[in-house]
């Protein structure tokens, strides 16, 4: 008698914390899960909370979108790196308790239960989870054979009841960039059949080689229909803290304030705390950061190389992962665990990602360029032996 909701039941199990179970059973298994980075905080953020820990005003609700002070901060940012001037396009700067909590406040304001968001596959598993959620169907498009939007097959999957595209760049789980020109097309696309573009941006910071990001709010009259989503988590590694920001057009600002006084009441105050001091700090802190993981990244490719042409791998320009395509009639989730069980190296199935075939998501972020060798030998040497 007493049973979850259909809508739950639909929804795809977490994969993240099946795999990290399965490694903490298995000691010593070294993680290529999940999509952490691999330094702490700017010490900016510890002194501010520290200063800020008598203030009563932590202890009270506070604005429902984010302090004035934070929200200012966060305008300058998307004006001086994003090239979105939020009050001349239209739109609004919204705190929220992370990037996810951002995408799922977005897909209650734009769709009804029954209609279509378009995801292009590989797709960032808790996008269709929320989309699931929500009541709403998840239309997966495919991506070229080097994981790049294909402009024709995103035309043909719209239809009467689709309300969104949803783009990630750089990209989880591919680590792929998409071309400035793609995402100006998708866009215009947008505009012109009256959805709503979804631009996840979590992974501004990390892109490498020549690679550059965009912003696709950025485009003169974008800000009507495209809602950028940020994040903290990766770039200042505020992962725990669980704060990100997002742009929200203004005609969507009273039903979002709606959903976020309903599922949040207000952004956790001391969360904005760290958000501002960290944002302080800036970008240059987060870029130094980063700056080893191009040569990490080479080492894991170059490693990768003995499988041959049983492993194809997209060249990966932004983010921090590779997506491996294996050749092979065994299931990913199969391969997961027996290269946990009996190499003791972790990666997540490329299935929970929506992909086709045996693939797999490999971190490279959170560790050291060390213990990522170590790993990906690991990984090597298991492929070798199981494919």
């Amino acid at each position: 008698m007493f049973k979850q909701s259909d809508r739950v039941r639909q929804v795809q199990d977490p994969v993240i914390p099946i795999v990290a179970n399965l490694a903490r059973d298995n000691e010593g298994t070294i993680s290529l899960g999940q999509g952490v980075v691999h330094y702490r905080p700017p010490r900016e953020v510890f002194d501010a909370i520290s200063g800020h820990a008598s203030d009563p005003l932590l202890d009270r609700y506070g604005p429902v979108l984010g302090q004035a002070t934070l929200l200012e901060k966060l305008q300058d940012k998307l004006a001086r790196e994003n090239g979105i001037e939020t009050k001349r396009a239209g739109c609004s700067v919204v705190c929220t308790a992370g990037a996810n909590m951002g995408f799922f406040n977005a897909i209650l304001a734009i769709t009804n239960p029954g209609d279509e968001v378009i995801l292009l596959t590989p797709f960032y598993f808790n996008h269709e989870m929320a989309i699931t959620l929500a009541g709403c169907k998840t239309i997966a498009v495919s991506t070229d054979d080097q994981l790049q939007p294909d402009l024709n097959a995103i035309r043909h999957a719209i239809t009467s009841r689709t309300r969104a595209i949803v783009t990630v760049s750089p990209n989880n789980p591919t680590g792929v960039t998409y071309d400035e020109s793609v995402l100006r097309e998708i866009n215009q696309l947008c505009a012109e059949k009256g959805l709503f573009h979804v631009s996840d941006e979590a992974y501004e910071y990390f892109v490498y080689d020549d690679a550059t990001h965009f912003s696709p709010g950025s485009i003169e009259g974008a800000g009507q229909h495209t809602i950028s989503i940020y994040s903290l988590s990766k770039s200042y590694a505020l992962a725990g803290w669980r704060f990100g920001y997002m742009v929200v057009p203004d005609q969507l600002l009273d039903g979002y304030c709606k959903i976020q006084d309903t599922d949040l009441i207000c952004p956790p105050q001391v969360c904005q705390v760290a958000a501002s001091a960290a944002l302080d700090v800036g970008r240059a802190w987060c870029l130094e950061q980063i700056a080893g993981l191009p040569q990490v990244r080479d080492v894991a490719l170059d490693c990768l190389t003995d499988l041959g042409d049983r492993c194809r791998v997209a060249m990966p320009r932004g983010a921090f992962y590779l997506f491996l395509n294996l050749r092979t009639d065994r299931t990913d989730m199969d391969l997961v665990e027996q290269l946990i069980v009996r190499y003791r190296v972790a990666v997540l199935p490329g299935s929970a990602f929506g992909a086709e075939g045996c693939t797999l998501r490999v971190s490279y972020g959170a560790l050291d360029r060390e213990s990522v060798t170590e790993g990906v030998g690991r990984l090597r040497d298991g492929l070798t032996k199981l494919l």
